[in-house]
């Protein structure tokens, strides 16, 4: 029997790839144990019905580790969606799929606490390493940065990115002008600066629209955007959007700015381009890895995110172009 362990995903693209794998395993009648995180409990309406088994436990380790001890001699395969192999040695075929580029490198300018925290899971990743049999990974880029940083041997590895399809709706029209920037605000998202930026392009350029998703989670970012809007700086926070309305958000607007410091994949920037954005992003190998981006900056400096946008404004912008492709079918076929 297929396990699915996703016990540390529960939010962000994460959750989104793991729906969309789960849904598609559901269609295939793929026998299935899933053990998910007890946070996403009332967040799977589609598991309901489901024949398989599912287990919901808090995401810690211990929990983790005697859930295999009772359940591994039912196991026949793995697939552990969330970075971290099992914690004890199976003798059947265990997958890892790889997420996060903060194990391989946390940016520079990372709070200690922060760094700290990547250190402990990345010495945990390491312990743990010998457990998988194979990786799967998002693009050629942190692939090869995931080899090189834990030796890991290059037929261990395999290149096999997926997102689910946006459903779109009817004709919206697109706002001149309009930048999105769709995700959660963990620190290395950068919103601080893309904030800073675009009053600084405002002030210079009096044009333009900001529209971010920052939940209330993030008070530090509430007010400070609350501030700004106070000033008079056209920015509106949706906060947390329903995946079912993304399409729409993307679709009303001309550009997606993305500054984030650090991705294993970038899922908003396939998104946005899917539905007709043309990408301004940060001028870091993540956002190649997935697309050409019609213009770059450097996402640590503010005047140049500023300058940036104010580039977007003399027109005839090539469009941005995808790089990735879905391999829902053939990661399928693989486990």
């Amino acid at each position: 029997m297929l396990l699915i362990d996703a016990i540390y995903i529960n939010d962000s693209g994460g959750k989104i790839l793991l729906d969309y794998l789960l849904q598609e395993l559901e269609k295939s009648g793929r026998k299935c144990i899933y053990l998910l995180d007890k946070r996403v409990e009332s967040k799977v309406p589609f598991l309901e019905n489901t024949a398989n088994e599912v287990y919901f436990l808090e995401g810690s380790l211990y929990k983790r580790h005697l859930f295999y001890l009772k359940h591994k001699r039912r196991i026949g395969s793995v697939l552990c969606f969330g970075d971290l192999p099992p914690s004890v040695k199976l003798k059947v075929k265990v997958y890892t799929y790889f997420h996060s580029e903060l194990y391989i490198r946390v940016p520079q300018d990372s709070t200690l606490k922060y760094k700290s925290i990547f250190f402990l899971k990345r010495s945990v990743l390491r312990f743990l390493l010998k457990n998988s049999d194979f990786w799967m990974l998002q693009t050629e880029t942190i692939s090869e940065n995931f080899r090189n940083k834990f030796k890991i041997s290059e037929k261990k590895t395999l290149l096999l990115p997926f997102y689910p399809p946006l459903t779109k709706p009817g004709e919206i029209k697109r706002e001149r002008d309009s930048f999105v920037f769709v995700s959660n605000a963990v620190p290395h998202k950068n919103h601080i600066r893309l904030i800073n930026a675009f009053c600084k392009f405002y002030d210079q350029e009096k044009r333009g629209k900001l529209t971010i998703t920052v939940d209330s989670f993030y008070q530090h970012l509430i007010h400070l955007i609350e501030e700004k809007q106070k000033q008079g700086y056209p920015i509106v926070n949706i906060g947390f959007i329903e995946r079912e309305k993304l399409a729409e958000v993307y679709r009303s607007a001309e550009y997606l700015v993305y500054p984030s410091l650090a991705e294993s994949f970038g899922l908003a920037i396939l998104e946005a381009m899917d539905c007709g954005c043309k990408v301004i992003g940060a001028d870091l190998p993540y956002l190649y890895a997935v697309c050409e981006p019609s213009l770059i900056f450097d996402p640590f400096d503010e005047n140049s995110i500023s300058k940036t946008l104010s580039l977007s404004l003399k027109g005839n912008l090539q469009p941005s172009l995808s790089k990735a492709n879905n391999e829902i079918e053939a990661l399928l076929k693989t486990l």
